[in-house]
């Protein structure tokens, strides 16, 4: 099969920066090309336009474009009209929920939209209002495509609520990971007490909730720490240009000076922090399935996830890692300071970590998922 990406972001030098979703697109991709198909990757929104191969796999750069006015529209057909001169040999089309990108367009190729998380569906997890435009565009570049795929069942069946589709129409494949870039090979060596979270800084993600937690955390156990890395961001609750200066009045001054923000950093040195961590901790209001919480899992940590939806296809509650309401902070502190005081909980919690990201979230295996789901839609 020769299949095509329509995507905002996918991890490369050439690109502009990339987060879960183009990681997720990447796992999928090399693992496509490593079976025998053809990749070809339509990246837009990009500084330059370039065309170039690159491990087997074709990559279209495609600048962002200018109008003086309804950009929205013209901007949309010029990407359609790239894709249908350079999609000739493809064989199935897949693109992102994210902004109704494929709206308006008309693609002479059968289109799949995966869910990796739209406007509309972290706006009705995170009870915002959602402004109209975004919702439909969102609701038009849906209606476009034969099938869809999620990865998670919560983020799809929500999904195809918020979007009236019909449920039938829905698959859900997991991401998944190369586990071989995954070994940890002393997972009983972590600094103690160490507690990490990873993500951009943002109120869904539950970092308000976190320093919370690390407040009271800190009195029980003076040694804790706390690590985030990730992106600031703005806060569109209060207008703030920066969610840490606001995680910062949060903080007593006890936890403030046990707190260390790293920005963003380099994804080589992500694991290394990971594999530091005594505890991993995701108390997050709004995904579809969090890639670093599998990321964390197989690498043998233990983590401390958020309870909602989506995490039910990840966690099995105190078994391979824990699961709370971000709101629940009593709770949160009590598991941490259970897995500070028990490392062979650690232990155990890390491994059974390992074995259900092999199990379920293995590229290698989620990647024929995938390629017999895109089979089965090119048959209809």
């Amino acid at each position: 099969m020769h299949i095509a990406y329509i995507t905002p972001e996918y991890p490369h030098e050439l690109t502009r920066a990339s987060g879960g979703m183009g990681t997720s697109i990447k796992n999928l991709v090399h693992a496509i090309v490593n079976t025998g198909h053809q990749v070809t990757l339509f990246i837009y929104g990009q500084e330059i336009s370039q065309v170039f191969e690159e491990n087997g796999i074709v990559f279209h750069l495609i600048k962002k474009q200018s109008y003086p006015f309804l950009g929205f529209y013209r901007h949309r057909k010029f990407i359609q009209n790239y894709i249908n001169t350079h999609a000739v040999a493809v064989d199935i089309l897949e693109a992102p929920d994210w902004t109704g990108i494929t709206a308006f367009m008309y693609l002479k190729k059968p289109l799949v939209i995966r869910f990796h998380g739209s406007d509309t569906y972290f706006c009705h997890l995170e009870k915002r209002t959602q402004k109209f435009k975004n919702k439909w565009f969102e609701k038009l570049g849906v209606q476009k495509a034969t099938a869809f795929i999620a990865p998670t069942t919560y983020a799809g069946e929500k999904s195809m609520e918020l979007f009236h589709l019909p449920k039938e129409r829905l698959s859900i494949i997991p991401y998944g990971i190369a586990l071989e870039n995954f070994e940890n090979d002393q997972p009983e060596t972590f600094e103690t007490y160490r507690v990490l979270n990873i993500g951009t800084l943002i109120r869904k993600k539950g970092v308000f909730q976190l320093i919370e937690m690390f407040n009271r955390l800190i009195e029980i156990e003076p040694k804790s720490t706390l690590i985030f890395i990730g992106a600031d961001s703005g806060d569109i609750q209060t207008g703030s240009n920066s969610t840490w200066e606001l995680m910062q009045n949060q903080m007593t001054e006890k936890a403030a000076s046990r707190i260390t923000y790293l920005g963003k950093i380099p994804y080589e040195l992500v694991q290394e922090q990971i594999k530091r961590a005594h505890v991993c901790v995701f108390p997050s209001f709004a995904e579809t399935l969090g890639m670093v919480t599998i990321e964390s899992m197989a690498l043998q940590k233990a983590v401390v996830n958020t309870s909602i939806g989506w995490a039910k296809d990840i966690i099995d509650h105190g078994v391979d890692g824990f699961m709370h309401h971000p709101d629940d902070v009593d709770a949160y502190v009590e598991t941490i300071k259970e897995l500070f005081d028990n490392k062979q909980l650690v232990r155990s919690i890390g491994k059974a970590g390992r074995m259900k990201t092999a199990e379920k979230f293995d590229i290698y295996k989620t990647v024929h998922q995938n390629i017999e789901f895109y089979k089965r839609i090119c048959s209809l």
